[in-house]
């Protein structure tokens, strides 16, 4: 499976990913909102495994893409969609991005595409994402996007000696075209 985006290129994983994921996610910025306070060669290698094997479920629920930009073609983070266990209609969606390429809209863009991708291949109804309340790249991501705040949970994730809250966040397939529409108008 692939994506092609106006300046990414969306694909399914490869075994020799862990290299370029490893690259991005020892950086310390990437880190901070995780509970690794490192990672290893065997971390990404693991990581990188985990979304290899989705690739062969059947059916398939899950999918993780890697993201590549076009201009250098240099693997730049991931993003995924994965369906809820016990219906068809429901997803959420997750993403990361390797920190030098933060605030240049990749990552609104690729969520973009692999939400697009639910509503539209997927036929989903409703697709929901979550990121730490500090994480305020995150949400505004989920929010150009037309994600609603559903809610916060609070301290219900502790990591790194600190409790952190997270933010709930949902969109329906009939609020994703007009969302959609001001996502391409505001860029």
């Amino acid at each position: 499976m692939e994506i092609r985006t106006e300046r990414l290129h969306l694909r399914e994983f490869a075994r020799d990913d862990w290299r370029a994921v490893l690259d991005y996610q020892r950086d310390p910025l990437y880190l901070r909102y995780y509970p690794w306070t490192e990672r290893t060669e065997e971390d990404a290698r693991t990581f990188v495994n985990m979304f290899l094997g989705w690739q062969s479920e059947q059916p398939r629920r899950r999918f993780q893409l890697v993201i590549v930009r076009d201009s250098d073609d240099r693997l730049i983070g991931n993003c995924g969609i994965r369906r809820k266990r016990d219906n068809d209609w429901e997803a959420d969606i997750g993403y990361e991005l390797a920190p030098d390429c933060w605030g240049h809209g990749y990552a609104t863009e690729a969520a973009a595409a692999i939400v697009d991708f639910g509503f539209g291949e997927l036929g989903l109804k409703r697709i929901s994402s979550w990121c730490i309340a500090d994480n305020v790249a995150s949400a505004r991501v989920l929010e150009r996007l037309g994600f609603q705040p559903e809610g916060c949970l609070r301290h219900n994730e502790y990591f790194k000696g600190h409790w952190w809250d997270t933010l709930l966040y949902g969109l329906l397939s009939d609020e994703w075209r007009p969302a959609l529409e001001n996502t391409q108008t505001e860029a």
